[in-house]
C-alpha cells in the first residue's frame, strides 16, 4: 500500500474515532495492521475478552512469527487457561490445553507437560512456579506489564505504537478543502452554493435551482447549539420606576417596574457564554462538569486561589462547515456577492514575541499599526507591527505602595503573581487603561512614539479586577471597572476620583459593556453567576436582572456603528456561543453555530466592519457574518494557535491580532491590511514618528468623542500561581512585581538555597511530656491553630497555640511553643492494638472538617474519637481485614473512604453502620486516597504502585495506572500517597522514588521528578496550602522545597539546621504537613518521636527562590513529555 493511502487510513481512523464508531475503528486497525491501540488492549485483557484479544493481535503477528510474538501469544492462552483452572472448570481447561496450548508442545515439551500436570491439582498454586498466584485482576495486570514489554520489543510493532500528531478532523477539513476548490472552479459561482452530495464533484446549478440542505441536516456537521431566547420580562412583575427616561433599547427589558430590587428570574436554558476575561473568571475553577459554580471571595489573595481548567479532552470534535460560504434560509444576506477572502484578515503577515503569555491586546483606535499588549505576568507592551519594532516594555510596579490599600499591601508580600486582565485604549487614543488581577488599574497617557507616562492608578477593587472601560457620561470621559468584590465602580478619568459604586451582583462581575442611545448612557454587566444587570448613572440599583443564556461567564459587545448587541460567551459545561439580542425585546435574536462541541477554555471574541463576528476556538479563528448563523469560515494562521487563542480586530478590520502558542503574538490581514504592512516595510518607522502625524496629542478629559462599545472582544485571565499545574501559564510565583525601579530579580544569577544552620530557618521543636517512639502521621487542624500527631505507638498527641502578645492570631507558628494538650480528666486518645506487634501495623488517621473529631486506627478497630474531651465515641471495623488509610467524603461527614491492607477500599456510612460499596481494583494494600469534589470522584493508591480513579456517584472504576518508575526497579512494597492540588483537578503522587503530578481524568502523568541513586529515598511529601509549593521529606533527614510548577528544587534545609550533631545520623522525618493557611510553614514528624515547625526568616518571606525563568516562561506543569527535573543532580 502506498505512503499516501496508509495516511488516509490514518484519517479514516480518526473519522471513525471522532464519530464514536468504537467497534470499526478496531476492526480496521486490525485489518490494516497500521495503528497497534495499546488502550484498547489493555482494556480486552483486563475484561479477559480473550478471543477478541487474539483477533487484534492477529491483524499484526501471528504464533510463530518470532519468539517474541510466541511468548505473546503463550502468556495469553496461558492466562485463560489458569482462570478455567481457578473457577475449577475442568473441560474449559482441556478444550484450551489441546487447542490453544497444545500448539507450543512442539517448541517446549517439557513446558507442556508441565501446564497438563496442573490438571491434577487441586489447586493449581500448588505448583511452586505458582504459588504467588493472587486473584484473577490482579494476575491480568501482572501480565500485561509483561505483554506491554514485549509488544514494544517485537520488532514487528515497529512504528505501529503511536497514532500520527493530526489535528481535531483533519479528513473534514481536506473534505472542505476541495469543495472550496471545486466552487472556485465553477463557471458560475454562486453566493450561495447547493452542497447535495459528496459523490461527484460540485458545480453550481443554474440560479433558480435547488437550495441547498440545511447544514443542520448535513451529515458532515455535528450537532448544532440549539437557539433560544429570554422569556419576557413582563411576566416578573413591574421593575422599580428611574427618574430619568429608559432608552428603548433597555425598555424592553425592563417594560414593567418591579417592587423587587433585585428579582432572580429563571430563564430558559440559552446558548450564551462568555468571552475573554481574566484568567480565574475566564477560566473559573470550577469544570465544565461541576453543576456549581465556586465563586471566588473577595479578599485580598483571591487571585491565588485562581486557576485554569485543563480544557477539554481533544477527541471532542467540532461540526465543521462543508464550504466557507453561507448557506440560504437562515438570516437575510448582504446585498453584495460574499467574498470572504478578501473582506477577512486571513493572511499571516507578522510573527511577535511577546516573551511572556499575551491576555489582553488592543489596537490604537487612530495610529491603527500600534498593538497593546499586557500578558499574564502582569507585563505591558506597545507594538509597532508594520516595522515589527516593540516601541514599549513595562514590567509590572506599584507606583506608589504607600497609597494602596493594606490588605493589597498584604496579599503583595504574600504571594507577588500579578496578571493583565485587560488592556483597552481611550475613544481617542490619549490614554489607555490597564486592569491587574491584584486590586488595582493603572491609567497611561500616550504623547506618540514610546513617550507613555503615567496618569492614574486606582485600588480600585478587592480581589481582581476584572474588566475596564472607557465610557463619556455628562460629556465627562471616565473610566468603569468591575471586580472580584461584586461591584462595578466609575471613575472619572483626569483625577481618579469614585464617582459610581454600582452593588447588587450576586458573584464577581465579569464584564462591564459601557454604551450611549438615545442619548442615554447605561452601562450592562454580568457576572459569574450568569446574571446580566443594567445601570444607570445614578444610585438607584440594576435596571435589569437576569439570567444570560448558559448561565455563567458572559460578555456582551456592540457593533461598530453601535446598533447591533451580541455575546459571547461558555456555559459551565463547556458549550461555546455567540448570540446576537433584540434590545427591544431583551430576547436572543439569533445564536451563532459552528462552535466546538466542548471548548478548550472560554471562548474570546470580536466584531468588525458592522458585518463580521469573529471567535478564537479550536486552535483557530471562526468567522461569522452576522446576519448569517453558519459558520462562514475558519483560519488555522497556519497552525500554532492555542485551544481559544484571544483575538482583537483593528478598527478598520484590516489587521486582525491573535495569541499564539510560546508566548507569540500572529497578525493577519486582509488585501487592504498587506497593503498597508508593505508600504510600512519600505519607509523605516522611526521616520515616521517623528513626522506631524505624530505629534503628541494632549489629554483633554472633557473630550466628547463618541463613546466605542467596551469590546469586551479578548480579555485573558489572571493566571496565578496556583496555576501551575496548567497548560500554557508561568508560574507567577516565580515572577516578584518590581515595587522599586532599583529591584530587577532579572540581573541576578540563581542559586539552590541551602540552609545549613539553624540562624537560617525559624525551626521549632514542639514540647512533649508523652514519650512516643515515632511519629506515624501528622496533620494541622482545619482552624491552623493546632497540630495533630498519631505515633506508631497508638497515641495522639495534641499541640495547640493559645492566644497570647507574642501571638495574637493563636495560629501555628514557628515563634511560640506551643502547649501539648490533655483534658482536665487527663485520658489520653489511644487506639485500639492487636495482639501484634504495634510497629508493623499501618496506622492511620483522618480529621472532621470542623476539627470535632478524629476517626483513626492503628492495625485494630477505627475509633472515633472527640477532639475536646479525647473520649472514644465509638469503635468499628475490627480486623481483619485492617485499615490502613482513612478519608472523608467531602460532601459528608458520615461517608468515609476506608483503605484495607487486603487492598480493597470500604466506602463507610458511619451514621448507618453500613458498608455501602465495596470497591477492588489493587493487588495489595491502600496506602492513599483522595477525594475531588470537582470532579466527584476518588483517587487511590496502593502499596502495588498501581492508581486507580473511582467514581463517587456509583463508585465504578474509572481508569488505572501503574506509576511510572524508574528504569530497573520493580514495584517495592512500599506507601505511594496521593493529594489533589488546589485545583481539584491534578493530584500529586508521592512514592519512596518520586514525586510526580498526574491529571485525575485522563490519569495521565504530566511531570516526573526522580529521585536518583545518589539521593535517599522519599519519606513523605506534600502541597503548600496554596499548591504552589510541594515540601519533600528524605530519609538521610533533609527536607527540600519544590516549586509545584515545574517540580524544581528551590530550597533545601539539610539536617544540621534543625536536628543536634549527635542524632542526625539516627533520626529521619517519616511524615509532613503543610499548615491549611499559611503556604510557607510546614510541620515534620521524626523517628524519635519529635515534631519540628518550620518558617522561613520573617526577611526571606518565602522559602529561597524559584529556577531561572528559561525562554520567557518557566516549564509548563501540563507539558506532555515526562521527564526528571535537571536539577535533581544537585540533591
Amino acid at each position: 500500500m502506498s505512503s499516501l493511502s496508509r495516511e488516509l487510513v490514518f484519517l479514516i481512523l480518526q473519522f471513525l474515532d471522532e464519530e464514536k464508531f468504537k467497534e470499526t475503528v478496531h476492526k480496521l486497525e486490525q485489518e490494516s495492521g497500521f495503528f497497534f491501540n495499546m488502550k484498547y488492549f489493555e482494556d480486552e485483557v483486563h475484561n479477559g475478552n480473550w478471543d477478541e484479544v487474539e483477533r487484534y493481535l492477529s491483524g499484526f503477528t501471528k504464533v510463530d512469527d518470532n519468539r517474541y510474538s510466541m511468548k505473546i501469544f503463550f502468556e495469553i492462552r496461558k492466562q485463560k487457561y489458569l482462570e478455567a483452572l481457578d473457577k475449577h472448570d475442568r473441560s474449559k481447561a482441556v478444550e484450551i490445553l489441546v487447542k490453544d496450548l497444545k500448539v507450543f508442545a512442539t517448541f517446549n515439551e517439557d513446558l507442556f507437560k508441565e501446564i497438563t500436570q496442573l490438571l491434577t491439582l487441586e489447586n493449581f498454586r500448588e505448583n511452586e512456579q505458582l504459588s504467588k498466584y493472587g486473584d484473577t485482576k490482579s494476575a491480568r495486570a501482572i501480565m500485561l506489564v509483561e505483554l506491554k514489554k514485549l509488544i514494544e520489543a517485537n520488532p514487528l510493532f515497529r512504528d505501529k505504537l503511536q497514532f500520527p500528531n493530526l489535528k481535531n478532523s483533519r479528513l473534514r477539513t481536506l473534505i472542505n478543502q476541495s469543495l472550496n476548490w471545486q466552487h472556485q472552479l465553477c463557471k458560475n459561482p454562486r453566493p450561495n452554493p447547493d452542497i447535495k452530495t459528496l459523490f461527484v464533484d460540485h458545480s453550481c446549478g443554474q440560479p433558480n435551482g435547488a437550495r441547498a440542505p440545511s447544514p443542520a441536516n448535513n451529515p458532515l456537521l455535528g450537532s448544532l447549539p440549539k437557539a433560544g431566547g429570554f422569556p419576557p420580562l413582563g411576566a416578573h412583575g413591574p421593575f422599580q420606576p428611574t427618574p430619568a427616561p429608559v432608552p428603548a433599547p433597555l425598555a424592553g427589558w425592563m417594560s414593567n417596574p418591579t417592587t423587587v430590587a433585585h428579582p432572580a428570574v429563571s430563564g430558559g436554558a440559552i446558548g450564551l457564554g462568555a468571552p475573554s476575561i481574566p484568567v480565574a473568571l475566564k477560566h473559573p475553577r470550577t469544570p465544565p462538569t461541576n453543576p456549581s459554580v465556586d465563586y471566588p471571595s473577595g479578599d485580598s489573595d483571591h487571585v491565588s486561589k485562581r486557576t485554569r481548567p485543563l480544557g477539554m479532552p481533544d477527541e471532542v470534535n467540532l461540526p465543521v462547515n462543508v464550504l466557507s460560504a453561507t448557506f440560504p434560509g437562515h438570516g437575510h444576506g448582504h446585498g453584495q456577492a460574499f467574498n470572504a477572502p478578501d473582506d477577512l484578515p486571513k493572511t499571516v503577515m507578522r510573527t511577535l514575541n511577546q516573551g511572556s503569555s499575551p491576555m489582553s491586546m488592543d489596537f490604537h483606535p487612530v495610529q491603527q499599526i500600534l498593538l497593546l499588549v499586557g500578558t499574564n505576568v502582569g507585563d505591558i507592551a506597545l507594538w509597532e507591527v508594520g516595522s515589527r519594532e516593540r516601541l514599549l516594555m513595562r514590567n509590572f510596579k506599584v507606583w506608589d505602595l504607600s497609597a494602596c490599600s493594606m490588605p493589597f499591601q498584604a496579599a503583595l508580600v504574600k504571594d507577588p503573581g500579578v496578571s493583565v486582565n485587560r488592556v483597552i485604549w481611550s475613544p481617542d487614543g490619549a490614554l489607555f487603561g490597564v486592569a491587574y488581577s491584584r486590586h488595582i488599574v493603572q491609567i497611561y497617557s500616550y504623547h506618540g512614539g514610546d513617550d507613555v507616562r503615567q496618569h492614574l492608578e486606582i485600588d480600585a477593587h478587592v480581589g481582581g479586577v476584572n474588566d475596564l472601560a472607557f465610557s463619556h457620561p455628562n460629556k465627562q470621559l471616565c473610566v468603569i471597572t468591575c471586580g472580584d468584590d461584586k461591584t462595578i465602580k466609575v471613575w472619572d478619568a483626569a483625577t481618579g476620583a469614585k464617582q459610581y459604586t454600582f452593588e447588587g451582583h450576586e458573584a464577581p462581575v465579569y464584564s462591564v459593556c459601557p454604551h450611549y442611545k438615545e442619548n442615554i448612557q447605561f452601562i450592562f454587566s454580568t457576572a459569574l453567576d450568569g446574571k446580566i444587570k443594567a445601570w444607570l448613572y445614578d444610585n438607584l440599583g440594576s435596571r435589569v436582572d437576569y439570567e444570560a443564556p448558559g448561565r455563567w461567564c458572559t460578555t456582551m459587545a456592540y457593533s461598530a456603528d453601535g446598533t447591533r448587541l451580541f455575546s459571547c460567551g461558555t456555559s459551565k459545561e463547556g458549550e461555546s456561543s455567540i448570540v446576537e439580542w433584540n434590545e427591544s425585546e431583551g430576547a436572543v435574536k439569533r445564536t451563532y453555530q459552528g462552535f466546538r462541541k466542548r471548548s478548550l477554555g472560554v471562548v474570546q471574541f470580536d466584531t468588525t466592519k458592522n458585518r463580521y463576528l469573529a471567535a478564537g476556538d479550536d486552535f483557530s479563528i471562526k468567522f461569522w457574518d452576522m446576519d448569517n448563523i453558519q459558520l462562514l469560515t475558519t483560519v488555522d494562521a497556519d497552525g500554532g494557535l492555542p485551544g481559544s487563542p484571544r483575538i482583537r480586530f483593528n478598527k478598520d478590520g484590516a489587521l486582525l491580532a491573535v495569541s499564539a502558542n510560546e508566548n507569540g503574538i500572529k497578525i493577519l490581514a486582509n488585501a487592504d491590511g498587506i497593503r498597508l504592512l508593505r508600504t510600512l516595510e519600505n519607509s523605516l518607522y522611526d521616520t515616521s514618528r517623528t513626522s506631524e502625524a505624530m505629534t503628541k496629542p494632549t489629554i483633554n478629559p472633557i473630550s466628547a468623542a463618541a463613546a466605542t462599545s467596551a469590546a469586551l472582544a479578548e480579555r485573558a485571565s489572571s493566571v496565578v500561581a496556583i496555576t501551575g499545574m496548567n497548560g500554557d501559564a508561568r508560574n507567577l510565583g516565580d515572577v516578584k512585581p518590581r515595587i522599586s525601579e532599583e529591584c530587577n530579580e532579572k540581573s541576578k544569577i540563581w542559586k539552590l538555597t541551602e540552609i545549613n544552620e539553624p540562624s537560617q530557618c525559624r525551626s521549632l521543636k514542639l514540647s512533649e511530656n508523652v514519650r512516643v517512639n515515632k511519629i506515624s502521621r501528622l496533620i494541622y487542624t482545619n482552624s491552623g491553630n493546632a497540630i495533630l500527631a498519631l505515633a506508631s505507638n497508638a497515641i495522639h498527641l495534641l499541640w495547640k497555640w493559645q492566644r497570647s502578645d507574642r501571638n495574637s492570631s493563636s495560629k501555628a507558628t514557628a515563634s511560640v511553643q506551643p502547649q501539648l494538650w490533655q483534658p482536665s480528666s487527663g485520658i489520653l486518645m489511644t487506639n485500639d492494638i492487636t495482639d501484634s506487634n504495634t510497629e508493623d501495623a499501618v496506622p492511620c488517621f483522618a480529621l472532621s472538617k470542623n476539627d470535632s473529631y478524629v476517626m483513626s486506627a492503628s492495625g485494630g478497630k477505627i475509633s472515633l474519637f472527640n477532639m475536646m474531651t479525647f473520649k472514644t465515641m465509638t469503635t468499628f471495623m475490627p480486623p481483619p481485614p485492617a485499615a490502613t488509610f482513612l478519608a472523608f467524603h467531602p460532601q459528608d461527614n458520615n461517608i468515609i473512604a476506608i483503605g484495607m491492607d487486603d487492598s480493597s477500599i470500604q466506602i463507610y456510612n458511619v451514621r448507618v453502620d453500613e458498608v455501602k460499596s465495596k470497591l477492588k481494583g489493587h493487588t495489595k494494600r491502600i496506602t492513599g486516597l483522595a477525594f475531588s469534589h470537582v470532579l466527584n470522584v476518588l483517587v487511590s493508591s496502593g502499596a502495588d504502585a498501581q492508581l486507580c480513579v473511582w467514581n463517587t456517584d456509583g463508585w465504578e472504576k474509572q481508569k488505572s495506572r501503574f506509576l511510572q518508575l524508574p528504569a530497573g526497579r520493580t514495584p517495592a512494597q512500599t506507601d505511594t500517597r496521593v493529594q489533589f492540588h488546589h485545583d481539584q483537578i491534578c493530584f500529586l503522587v508521592v512514592h519512596e522514588t518520586q514525586l510526580a503530578i498526574y491529571e485525575a481524568t485522563k490519569l495521565e502523568c504530566l511531570k516526573q521528578w526522580f529521585a536518583r541513586d545518589l539521593t535517599a529515598p522519599i519519606s513523605h511529601a506534600t502541597f503548600s496550602c496554596d499548591s504552589q509549593l510541594i515540601y519533600t521529606s528524605f530519609l538521610d533527614a533533609t527536607v527540600c522545597v519544590f516549586s509545584a510548577s515545574n517540580l524544581r528544587l528551590r530550597c533545601r534545609i539539610n539536617p544540621s539546621a534543625y536536628l543536634s550533631a549527635s542524632v542526625s545520623s539516627n533520626v529521619q522525618p517519616l511524615v509532613i504537613a503543610a499548615h491549611p493557611q499559611e503556604p510557607n510553614q510546614f510541620a515534620v514528624g521524626l523517628s524519635d518521636g519529635g515534631v519540628h515547625v518550620f518558617e522561613p526568616l520573617e526577611s526571606e518571606g518565602k522559602w529561597g527562590v524559584p529556577p531561572p525563568i528559561e525562554n520567557g516562561s518557566t516549564s509548563n506543569m501540563a507539558a506532555t513529555s515526562v521527564g526528571a527535573s535537571s536539577d535533581e543532580a544537585q540533591r
